[in-house]
């Protein structure tokens, strides 16, 4: 048996063409808690990351139109919001499941902190979007008021930029770590983690940036010492020549195949690419250990290396 590290995108807790409420999303962990306990059920122990882009992107649009009536709450904090809401609905969805297939595992959410380095390149020229459109009137007051980044994105109108520095450490480790130990199915790091600093006083403080989900999933499963990484998206294999002609479907490549597919361009910037980049830094981590890429519903599948694209050594 496996303990396994899997990183669930923001979208898999969104339905398509619905409406995104509290009632959609819980419609839609169900779905990945059914495909999650299928890999628990093997014998398996499970890890679970979690995505928090679409519902992070909604709660700043509601501190927006509510900042009237209310103070808005800074980013980080947000982020420590989508992980309350997100893992609250994983962790019922789940311990749901599990009830009705007999297994006794309890679920628990960690709300947790990751620590990036004040000093990163991310934070000298943020390009992260979050947040609503504004004019370019209004972005001049915001950048003035509040010392927001603020830049042009694509013609549709300025929005709020942010970091995205790299995750150096796992503030509650040694809690995650012990749960595990204890039998528990933790989901923990949501969103990336919250990402707070080092201050000057040596105290942890947070910030205004966005951490990769995958690449938090990868820290996290080194630190665990998992023997493996399973990064779910929405397709069921890695593909070079994406939506071309002679499109080729990857079943098993080797860390160094997958640096000269980047160098080849296959991997696009913001969707596959970070996800091989996480799969490449934990394979290559550790002899013996091994990432898997491929989608929610082929989970188990993938587990069994009957389905996604194994990376490896």
């Amino acid at each position: 048996m496996k303990k396994i590290v899997v990183a669930l995108g923001g979208n898999a807790l969104e339905l398509e063409n619905t409406k995104p409420s509290a009632e959609a999303q819980i419609e839609a962990a169900k779905k990945a808690a059914f495909c999650i306990v299928d890999i628990i059920e093997k014998g398996n122990t499970v890890i679970i990351v979690h995505g928090n882009g679409p519902q992070v992107g909604r709660i700043l649009i509601q501190n927006e139109f509510a900042a009237k009536e209310t103070p808005s709450m800074p980013f980080d904090v947000c982020g420590s919001m989508t992980q309350g809401m997100i893992g609250y609905h994983i962790q019922q969805t789940i311990q749901n499941e599990l009830k009705k297939r007999g297994i006794n595992k309890s679920v628990v959410t960690v709300v947790t902190q990751m620590v990036v380095d004040k000093n990163d390149d991310g934070f000298k020229n943020p390009t992260k979007p979050v947040g609503i459109y504004y004019t370019e009137d209004e972005a001049i007051v915001l950048q003035k008021e509040k010392n927001w980044v603020v830049k042009e994105d694509a013609g549709r109108g300025y929005r709020r930029v942010v970091a995205s520095p790299n995750p150096i450490e796992i503030v509650e480790l040694s809690s995650i770590d012990n749960l595990v130990k204890a039998g528990q199915i933790v989901i923990c790091c949501g969103g990336g983690g919250i990402p707070v600093i080092t201050n000057d006083n040596g105290d942890l403080e947070g910030v205004a940036a966005v951490i990769d989900k995958d690449k938090a999933a990868a820290l996290t499963a080194k630190e665990l010492n998992a023997d493996e990484l399973l990064i779910l998206t929405a397709v069921d294999k890695v593909s070079i020549n994406f939506r071309k002609p002679d499109q080729k479907d990857l079943d098993n490549i080797t860390v160094e195949e997958a640096k000269v597919y980047i160098k080849e361009g296959h991997f696009a910037p913001g969707s596959m690419l970070p996800k091989i980049e996480a799969a490449m830094d934990f394979a290559e981590s550790k002899a013996g250990r091994t990432s898997l890429i491929g989608s929610l519903d082929k989970a188990a599948d993938a587990i069994l290396g009957k389905n996604g694209t194994k990376i490896s050594l």
